[in-house]
């Protein structure tokens, strides 16, 4: 963050000085966790179901803190205190745990200083990303790409909601160049209030799926949502949308900024074409622009890479990058959040995919095609494992997208289905009734059952996919049946 005093960050986010006369500068990064705190940081007392942050407001001044910010005095500690805000203000301030409001004041204080610092920043170029899957590994190819251009910021993970999303704001300062930002929603409006505390002058948007769709009610509504992004965007700013997905291209109307259309579609102005998949599920394709055509091989797993390929080569190509480059920094960029795609072999010849950090009808479709392309691109003997837990969020549509994806294993000959939790129960139910027989399609109660059927059914040259929600956990099982080898 750029150098505050405690009196100009309570200045900015409309808050009161408390234990200080205002003068400590913050110089370090701003942190919600004390044992993250660096020397002249911010710490934010926020409340939580277990614990509450004020209460260690002392320990993060012991560790090097300047100041805190809080959503209420706390005594002997300098402090900025919140101004209060409406209980469910916009819907967006929510907090597990936050009892008297004082965790939403904080959170809207802090989306007032991400603000502030960004509009100090005028050499930062803002670019956001949404859709209802692969935000995330999108946006660490973006930023990945970006880089070879200048100092690129881009959050850990999938921080993308009213606090990671100020949180990362926060981390860029006077040589920041590039700030990439995941944009979610679990409403109307909650993209639109994501880019006001950080305004985009790049927007893209991947799709329009069925995460969320409990919220929303219908893809229509899910698009409705998305689409605020580029409704924020400039008239001098950049709209990157999915030519493949007719509800992202539809919002080339809602916005003023200029259009890029990507992927499959001969109407894309960045395009993918002689699209190849090598045995671990890598693509290759031709990278074809108005500029020319440049190959491209990623290092990423899986098909569904191509589109997020597209999108951060379209931004790349914008702010000033050459085919080459692109080319180069794709070919480079890695995985890089946990439990997305992880590809590993044991010694033994098992491939273990780790794609459990969540998951929806269009991301596990993606998954099952690349677990057929990986268990039959270089030995069609090699068993298939598909271990697949509940998608979250479907609403009323929960049983049928269960079903239609228990189905979608059986046709493409994926050789053991486990099924975790009796919410994906219906998963199960439409692996049999698709033509799934004996067992080749088992339902278990939770983790440490799949650990047990695995670790005693699998063996040498199979490959498992696990993936689920993350709520649920699943991640665990990949992780038991590496560590059952290193030991």
């Amino acid at each position: 963050m750029i150098p505050l005093s405690l009196a100009e960050i309570a200045d900015a986010v409309g808050g009161t000085l408390h234990g200080t006369d205002g003068t400590p500068v913050v110089t370090g990064t701003v942190e919600f966790d004390t044992r993250k705190i660096t020397p002249g940081g911010l710490f934010l007392a926020l409340p939580g179901e277990r614990v509450d942050g004020h209460d260690f407001a002392a320990k993060a001044i012991e560790q090097g803190a300047a100041g805190v910010l809080a959503g209420r005095p706390v005594d002997g500690v300098p402090t900025v205190v919140a101004a209060p805000v409406e209980r469910g203000h916009g819907n967006a301030y929510v907090l597990s745990g936050d009892k008297d409001g004082a965790g939403a004041a904080v959170l809207a204080a802090l989306a007032k200083l991400a603000r502030y610092v960004v509009d100090r920043l005028p050499d930062l170029t803002v670019i956001g990303v949404t859709g209802s899957s692969g935000k995330t590994s999108t946006k660490d190819l973006i930023s990945q790409v970006l880089t070879p251009l200048g100092p690129t910021i881009a959050p850990p993970g999938s921080f993308n909601n009213e606090l990671g999303h100020p949180w990362t704001v926060l981390r860029a300062d006077e040589s920041t160049r590039f700030l990439v930002l995941e944009l979610s929603a679990r409403g109307r409006g909650h993209i639109a209030a994501l880019c006001e505390v950080a305004p985009p002058k790049v927007g893209a948007v991947l799709n329009v799926g069925s995460a969320h769709l409990g919220e929303f009610g219908s893809r229509e509504g899910i698009a409705q949502a998305k689409g605020e992004l580029v409704e924020a965007l400039p008239v001098d700013g950049i709209a990157v949308l999915n030519a493949d997905d007719p509800l992202v291209a539809g919002m080339a109307a809602r916005t003023r900024a200029e259009v890029f259309l990507v992927g499959e579609h001969p109407d894309a102005h960045v395009r993918a074409v002689d699209v190849e998949l090598d045995a671990q599920a890598r693509a290759a394709f031709t990278l074809v622009t108005q500029q020319g055509e440049i190959r491209v091989r990623l290092a990423v797993h899986g098909p569904h890479q191509v589109g997020n390929a597209l999108t951060a080569a379209a931004i790349a190509l914008r702010l000033g990058a050459t085919h080459e480059q692109v080319a180069e920094a794709l070919g480079q960029a890695e995985r890089v959040s946990a439990h997305r795609m992880a590809v590993t072999e044991r010694p033994d010849g098992v491939t273990i995919v780790n794609d459990a950090y969540n998951a929806n009808p269009e991301s596990v479709r993606a998954a099952l095609k690349s677990l057929a392309t990986i268990s039959r691109a270089t030995n069609p003997a090699r068993r298939s494992w598909a271990v697949l837990g509940p998608m979250a969020e479907l609403g009323e549509d929960h049983v049928r997208a269960h079903d239609e994806i228990g189905r979608l294993a059986v046709r493409l000959d994926i050789n053991k289905l486990v099924v975790v939790g009796d919410q994906a129960r219906p998963m199960h139910q439409g692996a049999h009734l698709e033509g799934s027989w004996g067992e080749e399609a088992v339902l278990v109660p939770d983790v440490a059952a799949a650990v047990e059927l695995l670790r005693d059914q699998v063996r040498p040259g199979d490959v498992v996919l696990v993936k689920a929600s993350n709520s649920y956990g699943l991640w665990r099982v990949a992780e038991a049946l590496l560590e059952a080898v290193s030991k």
